[in-house]
Parts: structure tokens; sequence; C-alpha cells
């Protein structure tokens, strides 16, 4: 039996809680108590030879739902590893990262047979000793490991923290900026490293202290390992800030993966536990900056350009001269993800934008991570919201990078919904040779929220579209991975600019010459 390091908590209420958390693990894997040895290791053969089939069956209590694709590729990358591995994975909150990475670590023990000495570090001790908890519940109770590998608890080596098994693996606990150097067990030095929920929310306030931790990581934690042996290090943390931990071991890991909780077309990447309405309801109760930052591995901070945003109410739609319906389908081709991230999520946006009395209103706007199929159902609803109030002139952006799919992709869509919708979207592409993103925004945009002339619909202020762009505003910043909102809005209000000029043009083509004869 396990001695308990307590914490803040009463000694029975600890005992308490962990018989009860030990008792879940052993009701959650019953044996079969009449298999036959043979039968046994027939079993055992088989469910070795498959990884997936091998976490169903020793962990039932985590394996309650089909894994996802992007699980089972990530698990066999690390098992195909032949001498050392080092991983980077930024999975969104509900991903179960450090589950399956606690299956990971138990497969290599004992189907590949590497004899652990293992240091699981957090951002505290209490942290890190919370997260080894699951290692080694699973390894004093769980009926299904004990009955095929052995008993592994080592009397007198099983502490909350540290333990050894029988056969000589150790787990230790490590928080952060703690000493782990002389983790030895005899003469096996560490081989496997296990980051998890080091960021620190306040760390990565303070650029300093994050350089602090970084070197701590480089110098006093991954020089544990032996060079020359085999060693897995281990990185799970979801991207809290646009400088951290998390970030910078992307840098420098062989395999880097950024897993949000709806995939690039906008559909849960694991549908089989998380529902879109499961997912729905989690983001309307946080706030969109929340909501980021925990699932979709984009933080946002405040900016210092938009500060606020100025609501008011937009005039008729039958006032204006035009107006001007902008969408931004994808990434430009100066936002392409870097080599090492492989996949950045491509937020969409629609917007409607009025000029009327030297101000540009935004009186509707799309602003989300979803499908073309959504992408393109926002412009016909941005169409059917302007109606005949007035003349609508309908872009998409175009660059370089976008052509192939507009051309390929994006037009024939729209004409098979032209042909079902008994309508013609009547879209043009603005292929204009653009600056990069910020600078546009900020040069276009800025001045005019600034001066109170770029007015947000205040009839749509509670839209969560709405709050979307607002927020997009008041976080962009020129290292900002996330302005599509404001790049549409910026987009929308250059072409609306084009067209005054024209309507001014026009006005004085028209213009009478003044008769200096009469009074």
């Amino acid at each position: 039996m396990s001695t308990l390091k307590v914490g803040n908590k009463s000694d029975k209420q600890a005992i308490a809680e962990w018989e009860e958390f030990r008792a879940s693990i052993a009701n959650a894997t019953i044996v079969d108590l009449n298999e036959t040895e043979a039968e046994k290791r027939k079993r055992i053969k088989k469910l070795e030879a498959d990884p997936e089939q091998w976490f169903a069956y020793y962990f039932p209590k985590y394996c309650f739902a089909k894994p996802a694709p992007f699980q089972i590729k990530s698990t066999r990358r690390i098992l195909r590893a032949e001498k050392r591995f080092y991983q980077r994975r930024a999975w969104a909150r509900g991903l179960a990262k450090s589950t399956r990475r606690m299956m990971e670590v138990f497969y290599i023990m004992f189907v590949k047979k590497l004899r652990v000495n293992a240091l699981l570090i957090s951002k505290s001790n209490d942290n890190a000793v919370r997260l080894l908890d699951s290692y080694m519940v699973n390894l004093e109770a769980n009926n299904r490991i004990i009955n095929d590998y052995g008993v592994q608890e080592k009397p007198g080596k099983w502490t909350h923290g540290e333990f050894t098994t029988k056969k000589g693996c150790t787990f230790r606990a490590v928080g952060a900026d703690q000493n782990p150097r002389g983790a030895k067990n005899e003469e096996l030095r560490i081989n496997i490293v296990i980051f998890d929920d080091v960021d620190d929310d306040e760390v990565c306030r303070n650029p300093e202290r994050v350089n602090q931790r970084w070197l701590w990581i480089e110098q006093a934690v991954i020089p544990t390992v032996d060079i020359s042996n085999i060693y897995y290090i281990f990185f799970d943390n979801n991207i809290i800030a646009e400088d951290s931990l998390a970030v910078r071991a992307g840098e420098y890991a062989d395999d880097v993966e950024t897993i949000n909780i709806r995939d690039e077309n906008g559909v849960s990447s694991w549908p089989e536990k998380n529902s879109e309405d499961d997912i729905d309801y989690m983001l309307s109760i946080v706030s969109y900056e929340s909501g980021q930052k925990e699932y979709f591995n984009n933080p946002i901070s405040q900016g210092k350009t938009f500060k606020e945003m100025t609501y008011g109410k937009c005039p008729p739609l039958k006032a204006l001269d035009c107006v001007i319906i902008y969408a931004d389908p994808s990434p430009s081709n100066k936002d392409k993800p870097t080599l090492k991230a492989k996949v950045q999520q491509s937020c969409k946006a629609v917007v409607v934008i009025g000029f009327y009395n030297m101000r540009y209103y935004v009186y509707k706007a799309w602003v989300d991570t979803v499908s073309n199929a959504t992408f393109l159902d926002w412009l016909y609803a941005s169409k059917e919201f302007v109606g005949n109030a007035t003349q609508v002139y309908t872009y998409i952006e175009n660059n370089s990078l976008q052509d192939p799919f507009y051309q390929q992709v994006l037009l024939p869509m729209i004409a098979a919904k032209d042909k079902e919708l008994n309508t013609h979207l009547n879209v043009t592409p603005d292929d204009r040779d653009k600056p990069e993103k910020w600078f546009r925004i900020e040069g276009t945009l800025e001045p005019l929220n600034r001066m109170g002339n770029l007015i947000l619909n205040v009839g749509e202020k509670d839209n969560p579209h709405m709050k979307r762009l607002e927020a997009q505003f008041l976080s962009a910043a020129p290292n900002t991975k996330i302005m599509d909102g404001p790049d549409a809005v910026e987009g929308g209000v250059f072409k609306a600019k084009e067209k005054a000029r024209v309507l001014v043009n026009r006005m004085k083509l028209g213009t009478r010459k003044t008769n200096l004869k009469r009074i």
C-alpha cells in the first residue's frame, strides 16, 4: 500500500480519496479467472500486436470512446522510433493528451520491455505528483496489468511522487525549477522525460521568467538522459501564450503536433468523445479569448493598437449608394504554417460593409473556423441580408496561394449553389497585390477606429460572430496568428473607398460650371 504525501489535505481525507481512486481502477479491470495459461499467452500476444487493442483492454476506464485518427497516428510514430524521440504534443483540452501519454509509456514499458526511469515534470510539484498518481494507481490496482505482467508494487519503494516497481522501473515527479539531477536508478539514467502542463500563465506573462525556465529545461532536465541510449522526451501542453515553453519546444522537437478541439473544417477533431453540441455549449459559457486559448491553441493577448471598438446604430441600407460584401476564405500566402507546425487552422470571415457620411459601418459579420460549405452559406446569407435595398458588390480575397482553390474548388461550389437556389451570387476575386496583413489592418483601419469612423453594428453586439470580430481587433498585433475578421474588414473598407472615389468623380463630372454673370 502506498505512503501518502498529503499536502493541504488531512490524512483521513487523502486516504479516503486514494482508496476510492484505487477501487475505481480495480473495479474497471476485472479478469477471467477461468482462463488457461495457454489462452492467456495467446490473448496477450494478440493484444501486444495492436497498441489500440492493448490500450482498450488494460485501460477500459479511460478508453470509453473510440480513438481519433490523429491519436492513433501520433502513437504509431512514437512506437516506430528505434532509439530516440522528441515530441511536442499541443492537443487542446478534452483530447486526452495526458491519459494517452500514460498508456503509451506503459506500452513502452511492458510490451517494448524498456526498463523505464521516468521523470514527470509539471509547473509545480503538487501538480506533478497529482499527474503521476494516475501511473501509480494503475501499477498498484489495475487487475489486468497485475494478472498479465505481475505485481508491480515494490515494498519500501512505493510513495506518492516517487516509486519503483519490482522489475526496477522508476517514476519520479518533479516541479518546475526543482533539481532533477542525480535521478539515476542504479546504473540506469533517465530515459523518459514527460513535460505535462509545465507552462504557467503567470510565468508566460514575464519573458525573463520564460527564459529562465527554458534554460532550466535545456540545461538541467534534458541532459539527464544518456545520449547514447534509447530515450523519449515528451512535451504535452496546449499553447497558452505566444511565447511559452510549448512554443519553444516546438522549435526543437522531431515531431510537432497542434490539434484543436475542432479541425480545419470546423468539426470536432474527436467526434466519438466531443460532440458538436458539447463543444458549442462549452464555447458559449467562456469568453472568446478563453475558448481560443484552451481549445484552439490560439492565445489572445490584449493588443495595443485597437484598445476599444465603437458600436453604433447603422443607417438604413437603402440610404447607401452601395454595400460591400467581403469574404476571406483562408490564410494568405504570408500566413502559411511553418514546416514544424504542419497544420494551421484557417479562420474564415465574411463581412457586410457600408459607407455613409464619411463613416464605415460593419452591418454583419461571420467569423469562425468552419468548412467551405458553411463559408458559402455565409456568403448567400449576406446577400440575402442586403436584398434589394441597394447595389451590392461581393468580393472574395484571392491571392497567389488562394487562386487554385478559388478556381478549382470555390467557383464550382458557387455555381452548384447558384443552380440549387436559382440565384446568382456575382462574386469578384480581389487579387490585388496586398502588403503584409498586419500593416494593412493597422494602416487602413486604426486611424478610422481612433477617429470613431469605423462603426460596428450595435444591433449585432451580442452575436457571437460580432464578438469574435471585436476580440480579434482588440488582440491584433504584428505577431498575432488569427486576424481574419479584421483582414476581411480591411478588404471591405478598401473596396468601399474605391467605390466612394468613383461616386465622387461622377459627381464632379456632372457638376455645372458657375455662371459668373448670374447673381
